[in-house]
């Protein structure tokens, strides 16, 4: 497997400003990874997409005290993908897949980026970021366009353990899917079927992706409370390009659980490694 480790200057030259402003607080410099595992034939890659937020006090928005300990789980969602880019050099998969993860520290500061301040994106957008607690998902629409303006790839699906709110709707049996692709996600549903792990597909639409209206800018990071985990996707949605089948899955919930679930014993799951792994052996993978 080939791994990339792109620095700070040259994310600044990319244009992943996004991704900068989350990092922007912290002495610990951001950086981007891309794994590449090419066992398939002259196929685009399928590209898989985590954010890697090592920890989020939140920022400037800070979180509470109570419970920001747990707050080294942020990084989940890039912890499934090298997982799966690992277990797919490790049996030799005959697929293309390119494994792509944000990694930066979410810190208050004197250089931290600051509720109301406009940033412009790597894809030219420019958002309002409200809540500096929202981060993730700028650190993810930064990558996820990166991913498709270099490897042109044959779909999608990135991972993050993005919201509150999803936990709220669905607890930590079952992570959030959220696409615009009905074969994906119904493909990825049945994956995580089969290996158990808990999985449910969320609602999107125009009247979701409406609250995120700026006055200043393209958009702004945060919708509201209310359908916080469905905004959320909204936003990401706004950086996949027309015709790119892609997911969202929020694994805010089932990443880490305190008590023993059907899955997993308490602590980190690995959710996702098993169901990704089939989804590739069984839509992307050369077969005999």
């Amino acid at each position: 497997m080939e791994v990339e480790v792109i620095e700070e200057a040259d994310l600044e030259k990319l244009g992943m400003r996004l991704l900068l402003a989350v990092g922007q607080g912290s002495e610990s410099p951001s950086k981007v990874v891309v794994m590449r595992w090419a066992g398939g034939g002259e196929e685009p890659p399928f590209a898989l997409v985590g954010k890697g937020v090592v920890f989020d006090t939140g920022g400037i928005s800070i979180k509470p005290a109570g419970g920001m300990e747990d707050m080294t789980m942020d990084m989940g969602g890039a912890g499934v993908v090298a997982g799966v880019l690992r277990t797919l050099a490790l049996r030799k998969a005959r697929a293309n897949v390119v494994g792509l993860v944000g990694l930066v520290e979410n810190m208050p500061s004197g250089t931290a980026t600051r509720p109301g301040d406009v940033v412009a994106s790597m894809k030219g957008d420019t958002v309002e970021i409200i809540n500096t607690d929202a981060e993730g998902r700028l650190v993810l629409a930064d990558v996820l366009w990166y991913a498709q303006e270099r490897f042109q790839p044959s779909g999608v699906i990135n991972l993050a353990t993005l919201t509150g709110a999803i936990i709220v709707a669905l607890g930590h049996e079952n992570a959030g899917v959220f696409s615009n692709d009905d074969g994906l996600a119904d493909a990825l549903i049945a994956a995580t079927k089969a290996e158990g792990e808990g999985a449910w597909r969320m609602p999107m639409g125009d009247a979701y992706d409406a609250k995120l209206k700026s006055r200043v800018a393209d958009m702004m990071n945060v919708g509201g409370r209310d359908g916080g985990s469905i905004t959320a996707a909204q936003f990401l949605k706004r950086f996949i390009k027309d015709g790119t089948p892609w997911c969202h899955i929020d694994i805010a919930g089932v990443a880490s659980v305190k008590s023993d679930t059907a899955l997993a014993p308490k602590g980190a799951t690995g959710w996702g490694v098993m169901a990704l792994n089939r989804l590739i052996a069984d839509r992307y993978e050369a077969k005999g």
